[in-house]
């Protein structure tokens, strides 16, 4: 109750200038920190690639240490990020992993391929003769991708930064 009385008794402009105040602080340590921010998204970024790029190499370890083979049929729904495949396993059950098939370039729905996957999980299942390494180019585009936007962000920033620097200076 007392602070509804603050403000409709005229408190309402010291709270608002205080807000300000508050506003203005925040987005000058912003804008001071923002070039490094960006660094560190893109260096973020970065590390995500390298934990993509690990662990299909984790999961082609897997496939490796107990792989089974088969032939299976390309299925309508697939799509850039996955390709569904449907195949046999030798308990005569047909699996379609729902996650769809490791390095799945240039498939088409109604065509066969042939695949590997972990017999004690059929669900990890890659194109046979393709591995992890296949998707590094793709991983290393992201990661070029990601600093030339965060990085070209922070190098214009830090230009930008300068300009005003010096504009100021000569007046």
């Amino acid at each position: 109750m007392t602070t509804v009385t603050a403000v409709a008794g005229g408190g309402a402009a010291e709270l608002l200038a205080e807000v300000g105040r508050t506003a203005v602080g925040f987005g000058r340590a912003v804008h001071r920190r923002l070039p490094r921010v960006l660094v560190g998204v893109a260096a973020l970024w970065t590390a995500l690639c390298l934990v993509a790029f690990v662990g299909a190499l984790a999961d082609d370890v897997r496939i490796d240490a107990d792989r089974g083979t088969a032939t299976a049929e390309v299925l309508d729904g697939s799509g850039f990020a996955r390709t569904l495949v449907r195949f046999p396993v030798p308990d005569g059950r047909l699996v379609a992993p729902e996650r769809g098939v490791y390095h799945p370039r240039g498939l088409q729905p109604g065509s066969t391929v042939q695949v590997e996957y972990a017999r004690s999980d059929p669900d990890l299942v890659r194109v046979a003769g393709r591995t992890a390494w296949a998707g590094l180019p793709l991983l290393l585009g992201f990661a070029a991708a990601g600093w030339a936007a965060f990085g070209g962000a922070a190098y214009l920033v830090r230009r930008r930064r300068g300009r005003v620097a010096q504009v100021a200076h000569q007046e």
